[in-house]
């Protein structure tokens, strides 16, 4: 088919997911770079983004040339979705069923064993791949319709068009200097990896390099398309497809062409990606699937005295919130050999109330205290986050509020924003 002839949408897919693959392209880096060296014990486990967006983009690019959303009603269009999250919820309950066979001592034929379930898992396997393309597209379109409305257009469309791909995610890898929390680096691993390939890979960098290491999962990356986790949870996926639209809408402005520049300015990054998807992922559901939008808080009855709510038995936001403080002050006084005894100890009490945490680190808190859209957790007392709440809550619109913050590029523009 002669380009011209090809739906407009289906020109702006290939137009952006050559822009967003260039991104991806190696980058050259100084021999003495400490990223660099750390990836000389990574490389040959990391993640293929250029494969995984070629492979993507295929899927994409025949969806859109099909359009048979357009045929479908809005009712049609939640079933398809719903009917997909169950068919992820069966193949994840059928998947544990798999990994019990081969976990139970008292199983000793476990090809046997394993054998039927295999079986059930090739038909729904097969449904997946067919129902899969079309429910993202339809939440795709939702997305799109919410954002448009809201006014992040250029031309009538979002720029760029949303597009999302769920598949299992590569893991990451972060790694700490020991005596400050701060992201050396952000290195992306096969999915294909187990527990003991992590703890391997950690121990290698921490022993050999003496950095503060840790893989953690991630629930979305903002490549094009982004790559979103699978999930059951309509509310949980609302909002990251959201997160990380945020992320190329950003991509494509100084705010995050800056990304990796500084600390803080990952942190502003996703901080907005956080406000942003909270607020566009609520907007999803209450306007298509309302069934699903959590209940509005109970009106107070001001004719009586109100009781003081119970706090929880276990805050987890304002215990960690209270562990990063006092961690930033043993490192700040230059006792990370301390902090480092205080963290190991403090992992113990969130697993002993319920919060299986495997190492609580510097890594741990590089990672987790960037993600700043709440005043309480791993951030800490980091001003950077409080900074990017205050330009949310004094902006008129988060339209307002994404075209102010995507300029910045520096903490201290967005602080001269503030004032």
């Amino acid at each position: 088919m002669h380009w011209r002839k090809l739906p407009k949408r289906v020109i702006q897919i290939i137009f952006f997911g050559l822009i967003f693959l260039f991104a991806l392209g190696p980058a050259a880096m100084p021999l003495n770079d400490p990223e660099e060296k750390i990836r000389a014990y990574t490389r040959a486990e990391e993640f293929d983004y250029v494969t995984w967006t070629i492979d993507a983009l295929k899927v994409k690019l025949g969806r859109a040339t099909l359009q048979t959303n357009n045929y479908l009603t809005l009712a049609d269009q939640k079933q398809i979705v719903l009917d997909y999250l169950e068919l992820i919820r069966t193949i994840q309950l059928t998947e544990a069923e798999l990994s019990l066979v081969f976990t139970d001592p008292e199983i000793t034929d476990t090809e046997n064993a394993a054998a039927p379930i295999r079986e059930r898992l090739a038909p729904l396997y097969d449904q997946r791949e067919q129902l899969g393309p079309l429910a993202e597209s339809i939440l795709q379109e939702m997305l799109s319709a919410t954002v448009a409305k809201m006014g992040f257009t250029l031309g009538g469309q979002p720029i760029p068009p949303v597009m999302y791909h769920s598949t299992p995610l590569p893991w990451a890898l972060i790694v700490s200097p020991r005596d400050e929390i701060r992201q050396e680096a952000n290195i992306s691993l096969e999915t294909r990896l187990t527990i003991e390939d992590h703890i391997r890979i950690e121990d290698q960098i921490s022993q050999e390099m003496d950095y503060s290491t840790l893989v953690v999962p991630v629930g979305g990356v903002g490549t094009y398309p982004t790559m979103v986790a699978e999930s059951t949870n309509l509310n949980w996926l609302a909002e990251v497809i959201s997160h990380e639209w945020a992320h190329n809408y950003l991509t494509l402005r100084p705010l995050g062409v800056r990304y990796d520049q500084t600390p803080e300015l990952r942190t502003i990054n996703e901080t907005t990606a956080s406000i942003f998807g909270n607020e566009i992922g609520a907007i999803i559901i209450e306007t298509y699937f309302p069934e699903l939008a959590p209940p509005p808080p109970a009106l107070a009855d001001d004719t009586s005295p109100q009781p003081a709510p119970e706090p929880p038995a276990f805050d987890f936001r304002e215990e960690m919130h209270q562990t990063r403080i006092r961690v930033d002050e043993l490192l700040a006084s230059g006792d990370y050999l301390e902090a480092e005894e205080y963290m190991e100890q403090r992992r113990k009490v969130f697993w002993e109330n319920g919060y299986r945490i495997r190492k609580l680190n510097q890594a741990y808190f590089a990672f987790y205290g960037a993600y700043a859209d709440q005043p309480t957790g791993s951030a800490g007392e980091d001003p950077v986050g409080a900074a990017v709440r205050q330009l949310r809550a004094q902006s008129n619109s988060l339209l307002e509020f994404m075209q102010a913050v995507s300029q910045v590029k520096s903490y201290q523009e967005l602080q001269g924003l503030l004032e």
